[in-house]
């Protein structure tokens, strides 16, 4: 008898196998599809922070040396790049005071006495002259200091990519509608588009990628020893920035 069950259970399953597969109706369906577009652009601005420090006993001394420093730098900037933005920035004056030994419990602490001054101040340049840009550095360092470099899209480029990417994150949409519609064995001209969402669930973000292949143009040939006073040019590399975007789409079937 426990056989006869257990052969009749099997046959129950494979009787099931066998039968076709029931689709479920579709009509009125409301289906939420993810897109997601990505767009990659070479770097095309660079934005470089120089500046300038100087340690004096004198702080008048310091502060003039500084001035006539950054006069200079910002004079060989604006020859080796007229078309360059530049801005002065974060000027700081503050003393500098000697070690001193910590102080005996009980006795009075002696007034702290500086020993010299230290002035700085910084320049902002912001440039889409990117082949110059060794030059121009170069230039600058015989009087004042590179502390930060990096690159990013110009304003138009940044705007011509976004538009790019708003596309590719549309047609991305279309796609994935098609395939749903075909996966549920309905023509994709039964679907109407409901809803796209770039707001609620836009996921923006940048990155930049460095490669070798601008660096290496640069260090192709060896630099001839620099003249007295001169900086040998620097090698950059721009990079590339990716966009991203995702949205969400609501498709309903008639």
């Amino acid at each position: 008898m426990k056989y006869l069950v257990v052969a009749a259970l099997t046959a129950c399953v494979v009787a099931a196998h066998a039968a076709p597969l029931q689709t479920l109706p579709t009509a009125g369906t409301l289906v939420v599809v993810p897109a997601f577009g990505e767009v990659t652009h070479v770097n095309d601005q660079a934005n470089a922070t120089l500046s300038v420090e100087e340690v004096d006993k004198d702080k008048a001394v310091a502060a003039s040396r500084v001035n006539a420093k950054m006069k200079q730098g910002l004079e060989v900037l604006k020859k080796a790049d007229p078309k360059a933005t530049l801005k002065t920035q974060n000027y700081y004056t503050y003393p500098v005071y000697p070690e001193e030994p910590a102080p005996v419990p009980g006795q009075p602490r002696k007034p702290r006495v500086p020993t010299a001054w230290r002035v700085g101040q910084s320049v902002q340049l912001v440039t889409t002259n990117l082949d110059s840009l060794p030059k121009t550095v170069a230039a600058a360092q015989s009087v004042l200091s590179l502390n930060n470099l990096h690159f990013s899209l110009s304003p138009a480029t940044t705007k011509k990519m976004d538009d790019e990417r708003i596309a590719a994150t549309y047609l991305n949409l279309n796609e994935r509608i098609n395939a749903i519609a075909g996966a549920m064995g309905r023509n994709v001209g039964d679907a109407v588009l409901d809803t796209v969402d770039f707001e609620g669930s836009g996921n923006y973000s940048n990155r930049v990628e460095v490669t070798g292949a601008r660096a290496m143009a640069y260090a192709a040939a060896p630099p001839a020893p620099p003249a007295p006073g001169q900086v040998v040019e620097p090698s950059f590399e721009p990079g590339e920035t990716t966009l991203q975007m995702r949205l969400v789409g609501k498709v309903r079937f008639k």
